[in-house]
């Protein structure tokens, strides 16, 4: 039998589709918006898809030792982003999770009067998930309220490099002007306007066939020239890429916990929007491989980074990603900092560990923001407690904690281990000599070594 390889996975996921929906295009902050149908939908077959991916034993992408009919809540954890389009990242991941853990029969328990109980709906599975505040922990939505990444922003729209493809996209906005009914024309207002354009196009159908050929093709064009500029950055660790370098960080620390043997964990759903991808592929340099990459990934988009065990002689943990655009995409495999086969886990570890933004005071220095509200570090905590409580460890160092403890709970064991056997020769030494009561002590020749 082959060693296995996939040993887990972290899987950075967007919302399905959704409502109408605006944001401010220098403060990003938004207004709110809804699931539709369809958006549920697809995120529902992109957990099918996952679940016959990674928990079906036949293929060649099974995650070994996982549990796929009834979801154990150890090896599996979500978190949702609950900013923004919060309602929406929530309202399709669970339909994801529905995808990924459907109903079953083997959801049923006996009652003590031997009566047979099966969960709603066919054995419906409650998979809980962690919902991420942006008030709390900023981890998921780290672009709002953060002055330095606005400042950011204004300093795109004023580079020569805007100013010149404004001048590129009039042609553009004198043929939309009929399609967008009084929303302001300018590139700073584009991804607004491709929004309204997008959902227009899938939900009115007098809009879709009036709008004219190309005109979505070239609102698209625009609007990923425009969250690109936004949402990247020259440098790893430059406020541009602010919506990666905080999901980086749970990244890490996920991966950490799956390459401990001791730990559970082998699967973490990071439900998001679209801005952490961008971030997250001109931070590794995916984009430089594949320039379509360079652009706004479609509904129920995702990206899965695999943790494999290499084959001998080199068989250290390795990852592999591999990224799917919406529901008319393949997952295909993408090159990582140039590489053409898979990056060492400690290698990916080294690169971007010291660009990842770790805790909301973290956040708060990089924003140049005046309060936070938590400031504990971020992270996916580790090893639960025995009594199932919330106070948790968020690093893989936690395996090395429960190392030490383990060795000193044993030097405990053994120093108590002598000093009772101590005590019981001592007892026996002390024992009467004959009649006369005449306690004998040991001899220097007949203590115990170690005495």
């Amino acid at each position: 039998m082959s060693h296995p390889t996939v040993r887990g996975i972290v899987v950075v996921t967007r919302n399905g589709d959704r409502d109408g929906y605006h944001q401010d295009p220098y403060t990003y902050q938004s207004s709110h918006t809804d699931s539709t149908p369809l958006g549920e939908v697809q995120a529902f077959q992109l957990g099918a898809l996952l679940r016959k991916e990674y928990f079906d034993e036949s293929s060649p992408n099974y995650i070994h030792n996982i549990r796929t009919d009834l979801v154990n809540l150890d090896q599996v954890h979500a978190r949702i982003k609950n900013g923004g389009e919060g309602r929406v990242v929530f309202d399709t991941t669970i339909a994801l999770l529905q995808g990924l853990f459907p109903p079953t029969p083997a959801n049923t328990i006996v009652l003590a009067n031997e009566t047979v109980i099966t969960a709603p709906l066919g054995g419906y599975q409650y998979v809980p998930a962690e919902t991420v505040e942006p008030s709390n922990d900023r981890s998921l939505e780290s672009w709002t309220d953060c002055p330095t990444f606005e400042a950011h922003v204004k300093k795109f729209y004023e580079s020569p490099e805007f100013k010149a493809a404004a001048e590129q996209a009039e042609p553009f906005f004198k043929i939309a002007h009929d399609f967008v009914f009084g929303r302001t024309l300018t590139l700073e207002n584009v991804v607004n306007i491709y929004d309204y354009m997008n959902n227009q196009l899938t939900h009115n159908k007098t809009y879709a066939h009036r709008l004219p050929p190309t005109l979505i093709e070239q609102a698209r064009h625009w609007a990923n020239f425009h969250e690109q500029g936004v949402f990247t950055d020259a440098s790893m660790s430059g406020i541009g890429n602010i919506a990666g370098r905080t999901l980086m960080q749970s990244i890490i620390s996920s991966l950490e916990r799956i390459d401990f043997d001791g730990d559970p964990l082998q699967f973490l759903l990071e439900s998001t929007t679209y801005q952490p991808f961008l971030s997250l592929f001109a931070q590794t340099e995916m984009d430089k491989a594949d320039p379509s990459l360079k652009g706004i990934p479609d509904f129920a988009s995702a990206l899965v980074i695999e943790l494999r065990r290499g084959s001998l002689p080199d068989n250290r943990d390795f990852l592999r990603f591999r990224f799917k655009n919406g529901t008319s995409d393949d997952f295909r495999t993408l090159n990582v900092f140039g590489k053409r086969s898979d990056i060492p886990l400690t290698e990916f570890i080294y690169r971007v560990e010291n660009a990842a933004i770790k805790s909301n005071t973290e956040w708060m220095k990089a924003c140049g923001a005046s309060s936070v509200s938590n400031p504990t570090p971020w992270g996916l905590p580790a090893l639960p407690l025995l009594q199932g409580g919330d106070a948790k460890q968020s690093s893989f160092a936690t395996g090395m904690y429960g190392a030490l403890f383990a060795a000193l709970f044993m030097l405990v064991v053994l120093a108590a281990s002598k000093f009772f056997k101590r005590s019981r020769r001592g007892r026996i030494a002390l024992r009467t000599n004959g009649d006369e009561g005449v306690p004998v002590l040991p001899t220097a020749e007949k203590r115990p070594v170690g005495y």
